[in-house]
């Protein structure tokens, strides 16, 4: 099966170990520990992340090193990019409006 990064980012479990190894490379056992979840499910959720290539590894003696790949979250970021305008424009309608009954209930006082 082909999987790509929005498969990556679909399930909040890889999210949170994507998060987690954006600030440095972890042991796989150090990766499962932050989490309540089993070791042998972190490792699934760690293989799709290199099969999306989000992740790969780096055996030094016994230890294999999980190391981000963040150059490949870019095609995730443009795609959600492309949609920053809408939502500010619906944030900023939505505040208008609410400044609108604001004044209004004042008005009514």
């Amino acid at each position: 099966m082909r999987r790509d990064v929005f498969q990556a980012i679909a399930d909040p479990v890889r999210r949170d170990i994507i998060q987690l190894l954006s600030k440095e490379a972890l042991t796989v056992n150090t990766v499962a520990e932050k989490f309540d979840v089993s070791r042998p499910a972190i490792s699934k959720h760690l293989k799709i992340l290199e099969e999306c290539g989000i992740v790969t590894f780096n055996q030094k003696g016994r230890e294999r090193y999980c190391i981000i790949q963040p150059k490949n979250l870019i095609p995730a970021f443009l795609w959600i990019d492309q949609y920053k305008n809408l939502w500010e424009e619906k944030l900023d309608s939505f505040e208008n409006y609410l400044t609108q009954l604001q004044n209004k209930n004042k008005k009514n006082e």
